[in-house]
């Protein structure tokens, strides 16, 4: 989905309304508790920027700018994968935890191409999979990122129009997306883990590269030279505040730092979103009306989400329940994989190892320590840091 728009007459940053400015001069002249209200406001962290920024739209809601939901409310595209995959899936946990897949989609329309380093063929691939599960009180969660280049058995699905596609054995992760979308990447993750997927979020390369711009770029700290030209990404070592650009390249980049594989971008990865996820309480997300809602809008126009998350008082809500998880209570892993011996370019499942994940989230426990130990690890842990 294009992060691209068209200039609205109607959008803050232009003459502010009356209904605007009478609300803004309410919300100025309304009496505050003793740090009571301002210190939530400073916890609101999301698990992904297109979620904590949705949190952030409630305050737009009580501007009194009917115009400005309608508009954000459209932006929101999403997928009824329940519809396209029926009652044949794991049950829904009971316990009050959920379980979110979020994908970063590799597109190759528009201006995704030029930023997937490849040709406008229209294509689609799934270049990051991560599973959020959110334990029960939504204070904490663990994250489990699934290496695309993992080699899986892809169950028969449906896509989003209706079309059929055939189950597939020892295909490379990344392939349901591109083979049936959305839902065949939920079907294939929920047959992997016997775990239910209860929401769906995906982000774009175009967006991801605006909202960090729009943030006014992410610090990190690199204790390593980082240099790979496949991404155009070259960092001394030391601290950074990476543009938009340049975050994107590192968390695509694959051959700059570690043994040159999928899982040393994955533990880029992880690096990068815990120091966004660290560093949004030092933004104003909250100091003006014309920020805010340029966040809202590149967040609205970048996620394509489950249809129950599909409007935007959902995404609002379901934003909300995450503010209290910040990158201190965040558990990231990897699936247990080792390299695959016959394609050293390909990895495979440690079975048991990962049932342990697996069986982890369904009792909504901690992933224990020795899911974890011995595993591929693509020798890139430490290289970024918050």
């Amino acid at each position: 989905m294009s992060a691209e728009s068209t200039p609205d007459p109607a959008i803050p940053g232009k003459p502010v309304t009356p209904g605007e400015a009478g609300a803004q001069d309410a919300a100025a002249t309304r009496p505050r508790g003793k740090g009571r209200r301002r210190k939530p406001r400073a916890r609101r962290k999301g698990l992904v920027v297109a979620a904590w920024t949705a949190a952030g739209i409630a305050v737009l809601g009580g501007t009194g700018a009917g115009y400005v939901f309608f508009k954000l409310n459209g932006n929101i595209k999403s997928v009824d994968i329940d519809q396209a995959l029926g009652a044949d899936r794991p049950d829904k946990a009971d316990n009050g935890s959920e379980n979110i897949l979020v994908l970063g989609s590799d597109t190759r329309a528009g201006s995704n191409g030029k930023l997937g380093g490849g040709e406008d063929d229209g294509s689609a691939r799934s270049d990051t999979a991560m599973i959020v599960h959110v334990y029960k009180g939504h204070k904490k969660a663990s994250v489990v990122s699934i290496p695309r280049d993992t080699l899986v058995d892809r169950p028969a699905c449906t896509d989003a129009k209706g079309g059929a596609h055939d189950a597939a054995k020892d295909v490379m992760f990344n392939s349901a997306y591109s083979t049936g979308g959305a839902s065949c990447a939920v079907k294939t993750v929920e047959s992997l883990t016997g775990v239910r997927m209860d929401h769906y979020l995906e982000v774009d390369f175009s967006g991801f590269q605006k909202l960090i711009d729009e943030l006014g770029g992410v610090g990190i700290t690199t204790t390593k030279d980082i240099d790979d030209p496949d991404s155009h990404l070259n960092l001394k070592a030391g601290r950074h505040t990476l543009d938009g650009r340049q975050a994107l390249a590192l968390v695509r980049t694959r051959h700059g730092v570690g043994d040159g594989s999928d899982l040393g971008r994955i533990q880029l990865q992880q690096a990068f979103v815990k120091a966004l996820v660290a560093q949004v309480k030092h933004i104003g997300l909250f100091s003006g009306g014309t920020r805010l809602y340029d966040l809202a809008d590149t967040a609205t126009k970048t996620v394509t989400t489950d249809s129950d998350l599909g409007s935007l008082n959902s995404l609002m809500s379901f934003a909300e329940g995450l503010k209290g998880i910040g990158a201190g209570n965040m558990d990231m892993v990897t699936t247990p994989v080792q390299y695959d011996p016959a394609n050293p370019n390909r990895v495979l499942l440690r079975k048991q190892k990962a049932q342990l994940i697996w069986k982890a989230l369904k009792d909504d426990r901690p992933i224990p320590g020795t899911a974890t130990e011995g595993n591929a690890s693509g020798e890139a842990a430490g290289v970024v840091t918050p």
